[in-house]
């Protein structure tokens, strides 16, 4: 099959090489000049334009699959591609999008003729070669029409068609939601293991738990591996960012009132990561002080200042 692939980074760029792998044929689109010229060198045909891209994967029915961020980016793709298709073709989301877009965009692109298939895709860097995990939401017919896309894309077992239009982003949503929890208690264990009063080997520690043990995930073997890169983790700054995802399931959680205190708490701690001091403490100090007389400290030591020396 022929398929366009818009959006080459480190996702795209990988998903296209894939594909080739499997035996299709890709039409590759980047703004980026070195990303076109990556993708080429894998096998792609390219394309430097949105409307070169289109006319390349004549006949229709095309299907053209974007793989860029979420929100305007991908606004201003789906719209600058809905004029060059043609009733009967199909475009996959693959980004992290919300999931509400996701339904927006696909009603207004079916009043045209064209499905848009909204699929979370989940897989990271390691996706080239392990095969990446797709949840795909939106019309039945225009699934099993890309279907072997899907197939080519995933492990065995690894892709599903999940419900309508929507559907697969909203899955993908819940995951990441899960994975920030995941995440959570790797962090704070791992936290608990290095306080302790034992002089733990906390790279060993990481390395067993992954044969036998009930906790043994991939994103152990992950830890595993920055561990061995550097054990202390003394170039990692405890500063972590969101990219919607978790905020997005904590207010779908609000919306459908289910308790998720555990992936609230995960969002809320990456909050945390990011303060180098927090106002609510100081208040907490100050009021400490006014009941109870307590001592408070008046200013942060050197060594416990970021980047401090002693």
């Amino acid at each position: 099959m022929k398929i366009g692939m818009v959006g080459l980074g480190r996702m795209g760029g990988n998903m296209a090489l894939r594909l080739i792998r499997m035996g299709h044929e890709v039409v590759a689109f980047d703004p980026s000049e070195e990303a076109r010229a990556r993708a080429q060198r894998g096998g792609a045909s390219g394309a430097s334009s949105l409307e070169e891209l289109v006319a390349a994967l004549e006949p229709h029915p095309r299907i053209v699959w974007a793989m860029v961020p979420a929100g305007d980016i991908t606004e201003a793709t789906l719209a600058a591609l809905s004029p060059l298709l043609s009733t009967g073709d199909t475009v996959i989301d693959g980004g992290n999008t919300n999931w509400k877009d996701s339904v927006r965009r696909a009603e207004a692109l079916r009043g045209k003729g064209i499905a848009l298939l909204d699929c979370g895709t989940s897989g990271g860097v390691y996706g080239l070669e392990n095969g990446y995990c797709l949840m795909v939401g939106g019309d039945e017919d225009a699934f099993r029409r890309a279907e072997s896309v899907f197939r080519a894309l995933a492990p065995a077992d690894g892709y599903a068609h999940v419900g309508g239009s929507g559907a697969g982003h909203f899955v993908k949503m819940v995951h990441n939601g899960i994975e920030y929890g995941l995440l959570a208690a790797y962090g704070e264990g791992f936290e608990i293991l290095d306080a302790s009063p034992f002089e733990l080997d906390l790279p060993a520690i990481a390395g067993i738990w992954r044969h036998g043990s009930v906790v043994r995930s991939w994103l152990l073997e992950l830890l595993v591996e920055a561990f061995r890169k550097d054990p202390a983790l003394e170039t990692v700054r405890g500063y972590v960012q969101d990219s919607g995802e978790g905020r997005w399931t904590v207010q779908a959680a609000i919306e459908e009132e289910v308790p998720a205190p555990i992936t609230t708490l995960a969002l809320f701690s990456r909050f945390a990561s990011r303060q180098d001091e927090s106002y609510a403490a100081k208040v907490i100090a100050a009021l400490r002080r006014e009941f109870g007389g307590h001592a408070i400290r008046t200013e942060v030591s050197e060594e416990a200042r970021p980047g401090g020396e002693l």
